[in-house]
């Protein structure tokens, strides 16, 4: 944010092609010696890089390439393109990097393309890395997605928001965390629930977007409603809780022999005060919303 500010409003977004599927075993290995003296720790990392991967049960022989998932990948890749960083340093550019996503940071279009060209002609030849000219490009920063963030705003107030493919992505993991199909107790679930949502809220605490927290509160609360109501399963039990909870008989009658579906009922306004957000609180659900003012305080 502090580089756009600085009227280095155009980015150079490197993309290594299948960087951990391809990345050379000798060229990383001479990399990591040079940090690492002991050679029992060398052959340990050498015989992870070499064991392969099993498919369909069978193990098939690695040559190249770092086992993606794995948490030395990441280690692994900083020493492969450290030589990368004191590069981009010596030629005075400013960039951010993590892992294999790099991007340098330069004042226009036409500064952009002579750093593509001369930065390309770096990783290749001295790392024997390939940079995807496909999906690389030089484009204006606020275009452009970093680590699940975007940036949105006028250039000296700049402000960080959520990359909606991000967002999608949590959806689709509570979905499967909200799924009426899991059977499970609704304490099992909400604990569940809370250690992603603490996760991810961490993680994107950045965010000057607030709205989106509420707004996958919101439709969080939704999903558990409709588990609570099949929970309910029979129309008779149906109608007694939401009596229990509140709800006028004419009103608990009506929608408790309704025949509409999970998702519309969780909607519904009855549903909505039967099952309000005190009533979810007091389940132990934290959320988005107040997990994200907790780490902005901090």
């Amino acid at each position: 944010r502090q580089f756009i500010a600085d009227d280095a409003a155009w980015c150079v977004d490197f993309d290594l092609d299948s960087f951990f599927d391809r990345v050379q075993h000798d060229a990383l290995m001479a990399r990591v010696a040079r940090r690492v003296d002991d050679k029992r720790v060398l052959r340990l990392v050498r015989r992870y890089l070499e064991a392969g991967v099993m498919a369909d049960g069978l193990v098939h022989a690695s040559e190249e390439g770092t086992p993606q998932g794995s948490p030395l990948s990441p280690l692994l890749s900083n020493v492969m393109l450290d030589d990368l960083d004191w590069e981009l340093e010596r030629r005075g550019h400013r960039f951010v990097r993590y892992a294999d996503d790099v991007r340098v940071y330069v004042a226009s279009e036409r500064a952009g393309q002579r750093v593509m060209t001369s930065i390309t002609r770096y990783v290749e030849r001295r790392l024997k890395l390939t940079v995807s000219r496909q999906k690389s490009a030089v484009d204006l920063a606020k275009n452009r997605r970093l680590l699940g963030f975007r940036f949105f705003g006028r250039e000296h107030e700049l402000r960080v928001r959520i990359d909606p493919g991000a967002r999608e992505r949590a959806k689709d993991r509570l979905r499967q965390l909200t799924s009426r199909k899991w059977g499970v107790s609704m304490q099992r679930r909400i604990e569940e629930i809370n250690r992603y949502t603490d996760g991810w809220t961490n993680y994107y605490a950045l965010a000057d977007t607030p709205s989106v927290f509420e707004g996958l509160d919101k439709w969080l609360r939704r999903r558990l409603r409709q588990v609570r109501w099949k929970e309910w399963k029979r129309a008779k039990t149906r109608r007694r809780n939401l009596i229990a909870l509140g709800i006028p008989e004419r009103e608990a009658s009506e929608w408790g022999y309704s025949v509409k579906g999970y998702w519309r009922v969780s909607g519904s306004p009855v549903l909505t005060r039967a099952l309000p957000n005190a009533y979810w609180a007091d389940q132990g659900l934290k959320g988005f919303t107040d997990a994200h003012r907790r780490f902005r305080e901090c």
